[in-house]
């Protein structure tokens, strides 16, 4: 699979100088998606879901990524370009629950989290770029001096029981049906 990839690569990388052009696209056009369509499918995409995956570091030598989790109990837009999420994170000693007021850009109907040099009290300056697609993310960071990249999967959070009533809430606080 790897050669395959990497000879489908380089002949899209080379074969432009031979032939003219090399395209990806195979003419079809898929289905278009309104951008109120996307952002609801963002919605119901990062509630009550953590971010499960690992992190790499640039220039580390060791050959281990680490691993990392993002609680996301929901997020909601508040205004064109800023997302309100409700997030815990977890990386290295690291483990606190924060809102965090977040610039999102569009690809088409592919949200990307966009921060640059965005401070997060008592944690740090962070700047990143992460894609969200079906059940994956993936994405670059730097933080200080350190960088690298980011990836793995968007799971589903199980649903907690309402201690005084007995009732099944998302981790968001909202009932069950």
């Amino acid at each position: 699979m790897f050669r395959f990839s990497a000879l489908l690569l380089a002949a899209c990388l080379f074969a432009p100088s031979a032939a003219g052009v090399c395209f990806a696209d195979d003419g079809k056009e898929g289905p278009k998606v309104s951008r109120q369509e996307a952002e609801q499918a963002f919605v119901e995409q990062l509630s009550n879901v953590a971010l499960v995956g690992y992190f790499s570091v640039e220039g580390a030598n060791d050959g281990n990524n680490k691993p990392e989790r993002y609680e996301i109990r929901k997020i909601n837009k508040v205004n064109e370009s800023t997302w309100m999420f409700q997030t815990r994170i977890k990386y290295g000693q690291v483990d606190a629950t924060v809102p965090l007021l977040i610039p999102v850009e569009w690809a088409g109907d592919t949200p990307m989290v966009s921060l640059t040099d965005f401070t997060i009290p008592g944690m740090g300056t962070f700047t990143c770029r992460v894609l969200f697609h079906e059940d994956r993310y993936a994405g670059t960071w730097q933080h200080g001096e350190n960088g690298g990249h980011m990836w793995g999967t968007i799971e589903k959070l199980p649903e907690q029981q309402d201690e005084n009533t007995g009732n099944r809430r998302s981790r968001d606080g909202s009932k069950s049906k």
